[in-house]
């Protein structure tokens, strides 16, 4: 057994944390992966190579820190409770490539930590064939802003492997005119390629979540995002569109374009595209939505 991997038994999570005074049932979304062979699941899928910089949110005790830093040129890790990355720190002296940042990962829910990103940049511009990915065991209340402005970026990750609860996954994943289809799904699926990995049980973390969770791999892909001419546009309009996913589309539309496009210009715009109005957002695919934002945005800018 690594050093690494000693470090992700319970027995020995329990034990640094009583020593280090730190009481895990005081704080929120910190779940600690206590199955060796899923640690090491999530390292291999993250496909990393001596020239990937690799981003991880969330460090926790460090143990799947140490794993990326074994395969990657740099890690640099995110975390954002102090007495835990005073923890990390103590596993991770013995890795000159870990870079670890004592911080939240967003400045705000809608903005990704410019500092994170600039040390991000600064090892992927230190040799000309660096890629960046992310790998993480991430934090539940974390999960969704980050990946949603990861996609907001001109250059995200060329691959993002994240342990999410099983329900967000399921969301990201979903088809349209399900339960879990919606903005997000939309968001992600229009950029990326998308994979589950692995579902997780509760009992696999400690302290134990009430939910299960998955792995999932998220390739952005550079020809779907080639399509979307105004990310910006696209990502609020579509969450406009789901602000009231029970109301009929025509009515969702006017109120997303209240003051820009009378109902006239929003009736000739479904008729362009062949949509009645009376569908909801969510019968819509994710193709049929970026047609629709495109549309409305001809027209509106």
């Amino acid at each position: 057994m690594t050093g690494s991997e000693q470090r992700q038994t319970l027995s020995f999570l329990r034990q640094r944390f009583a020593e280090a005074g730190i009481d895990l049932h005081k704080k929120l979304g910190q779940n600690f992966l206590i199955d060796l062979n899923l640690v090491r699941l999530i390292a291999d899928s993250a496909e990393l190579g001596p020239d990937d910089v690799v981003l991880e949110v969330g460090t926790g005790a460090g143990s799947l820190t140490a794993m990326l830093a074994e395969r990657a040129a740099v890690v640099v890790t995110v975390e954002i409770d102090e007495d835990l990355y005073r923890l990390a720190c103590e596993h991770l002296v013995q890795f000159p490539n870990v870079v670890m940042l004592q911080m939240d990962a967003l400045a705000r829910k809608s903005q990704l930590n410019p500092q994170m990103l600039a040390e991000v940049e600064k090892h992927l511009a230190q040799k000309p064939n660096r890629r960046w990915k992310l790998a993480a065991n991430l934090p539940y209340q974390i999960a969704t802003p980050l990946l949603s402005n990861l996609l907001t970026l001109d250059r995200p990750p060329q691959l993002m492997t994240v342990t999410i609860q099983k329900e967000l996954a399921d969301r990201i994943t979903a088809k349209p005119s399900t339960k879990d289809y919606g903005a997000l799904s939309i968001w992600v699926q229009t950029q990326c390629t998308v994979e589950l990995v692995r579902v997780m049980p509760p009992e696999v973390f400690w302290p134990r979540p009430k939910v299960s969770s998955a792995i999932l791999r998220i390739r952005p892909d550079e020809a779907k995002r080639a399509q979307i001419p105004d990310r910006d546009f696209f990502h609020q309009f579509v969450r406009d569109l789901f602000q009231h996913r029970r109301k009929l589309l025509r009515s969702e539309l006017l109120g997303a374009v209240k003051g820009r496009l009378d109902k006239a210009d929003v009736d000739a715009v479904l008729a362009e595209l062949g949509l009645t109005g009376q569908e909801r957002a969510e019968a819509l695919s994710p193709q049929q939505m970026l047609q629709l934002s495109e549309t409305i945005r001809r027209h509106v800018t």
